[in-house]
């Protein structure tokens, strides 16, 4: 069960980092654009602050991995409490922005939460 566990907490990483990348790096490119729903001029204006949220996204996705990597007494508080972080976010995010986000975000990590305390 550690294990599965382990996979679906790194799962919720890869889904914070891809979504880094698209807010940082991509953000004006039609595929960012694509999947956030926004037009080129709606891009270009917010470029600076999606970047910003990129690099919160990427402060999860590396809470995440240290959790994971620290494993035990350590690792376990630190994977429960970015897992919370990620899913009050996807909460939040589906309350105020887009309906999608429970289930690309928050639905994940309530999953993953639920594996890494079954397995403590």
């Amino acid at each position: 069960m550690d294990v599965v566990a382990k996979i679906f907490v790194g799962l919720v990483a890869l889904i914070h980092v891809y979504i880094l990348v698209l807010e940082m790096f991509l953000w004006k490119t039609p595929r960012a654009r694509r999947a956030f729903g926004t037009t080129p001029e709606f891009a270009e204006a917010t470029a600076v602050l999606a970047a910003n949220q990129g690099l919160y996204n990427g402060f999860l996705a590396a809470g995440l991995v240290f959790g994971i990597v620290a494993g035990g007494a350590v690792g376990f508080p630190v994977t429960v409490f970015f897992l919370a972080c990620v899913i009050v976010a996807g909460l939040y995010g589906a309350a105020t922005a887009n309906k999608r986000i429970i289930v690309v975000q928050a639905l994940p990590a309530a999953i993953a939460l639920v594996l890494t305390v079954v397995a403590h």
